[in-house]
């Protein structure tokens, strides 16, 4: 049975690697969002049988906000926005300045077909499809009795 986990905020920015991202699947301090105190997105990650799927909670970004970089088995999720807002009185101007981004990276199995990795944001949720390499599928095969 597959299940989509909610992973607990992390302290460190290290690279994670899908094994010991599992040692932490039990913790408690389960969020969704964006962590607020290290604005860090909380990612779901879903193994099938055919790769994972990663899903990155990111609200208020637009695709052209993210950069996803592949090097070696390390894939690096980053984003980047930044805002401006203007208001003109009679006697003043004031301008305000927002700049937000963060940056997570996992390392990936040597099993992923790196080649073969796609992405999609819709409705705050950046989602990574990671497939596996075609040699690595598990199937299940039917013996017949002579």
């Amino acid at each position: 049975m597959n299940t989509l986990t909610v992973f607990p905020k992390r302290m460190s920015y290290a690279p994670l690697s899908f094994n010991s991202i599992l040692n932490e699947v039990f913790n408690d301090n389960f969020n969704f969002g964006i962590d607020e105190k290290h604005s860090t997105p909380m990612v779901n990650i879903k193994e099938t049988k055919d790769g994972y799927h990663l899903e990155v909670a990111a609200p208020g970004l637009s695709k052209e906000n993210f950069d996803i970089t592949m090097d070696k088995n390390l894939l690096t999720i980053s984003a980047e926005k930044q805002t401006e807002q203007k208001q003109e009185g009679e006697k003043f101007t004031r301008k305000e300045f927002n700049f937000s981004s963060f940056k997570r990276s996992f390392t990936l199995p040597e099993t992923i077909d790196a080649s073969n990795i796609k992405a999609a944001y819709e409705n705050g949720i950046l989602k990574v499809e990671l497939l596996k390499k075609a040699e690595v599928k598990a199937e299940v095969k039917k013996i017949e009795i002579a």
